[in-house]
């Protein structure tokens, strides 16, 4: 049944954008430099969307943590200068095309710097009204924080609010911000986790979303 929705909030790494390919090759780059060895793509994978602290956190593993700071800077620094090491998922920008009178945040437990890029480049920079990154780190997802303070600058309304994202964060901040939630299956994210959190909604392709939406 289609919901009358008026603000709707993405994820945006494994919900509009492919980057998983990027993310490894940063964070194999990074663990290289600091004279460790490279992990596989599934392991990395598995630690992706909880924010670039945690990642590298786990990348590193117990005993390296005093190569944090190190890492974490090189991984960042190889983020910045490729950018564009990324691409959308199918049909990602005709259905931004399709909702384009409808309001758009991205939310993201990227930093917004390191986010915008990656959406100029990749031509969706201006679908969005605002980007909420991981600035704060009190403030990410599954926190409801950065949801509340998306409606709060669009003075959007929470029956008339929806995230679509593409992990259980996205959806639990939703179930914590007490808007309606709706599930990727296609992103980096287990379909399994996806299931054990009950969202409103599971797409299979972005473009489902025109008959949720209206």
């Amino acid at each position: 049944m289609a919901r009358d929705i008026d603000l709707i909030i993405f994820d945006l790494d494994g919900t509009l954008v492919d980057s998983k390919e990027g993310i490894v090759s940063g964070i194999n780059f990074a663990l290289q430099k600091v004279g460790l060895q490279e992990r596989s793509p599934a392991e990395i994978g598995a630690y992706i969307g909880t924010g670039v602290d945690d990642l590298v956190s786990k990348s590193l593993g117990p005993q390296n943590q005093g190569l944090f700071d190190q890492t974490k800077t090189i991984f960042e620094d190889y983020r910045l200068d490729n950018p564009d090491n990324a691409r959308l998922f199918p049909g990602v920008k005709q259905a931004l095309e399709y909702f384009k009178q409808k309001r758009k945040v991205i939310i993201t437990n990227r930093k917004r710097a390191f986010a915008a890029p990656t959406m100029k480049t990749l031509g969706i920079y201006d679908y969005f009204a605002d980007i909420v990154g991981a600035d704060d780190v009190s403030c990410m997802k599954p926190s409801p924080c950065p949801l509340d303070l998306a409606m709060a600058r669009q003075k959007a309304q929470k029956q008339k609010t929806m995230i679509v994202g593409d992990m259980q964060w996205d959806i639990l901040a939703g179930k914590n911000s007490g808007i309606a939630t709706c599930a990727v299956s296609y992103g980096i994210g287990k379909r399994e986790d996806i299931i054990k959190v009950s969202p409103d909604y599971i797409i299979d392709h972005i473009l489902q979303l025109k008959e949720i939406i209206r």
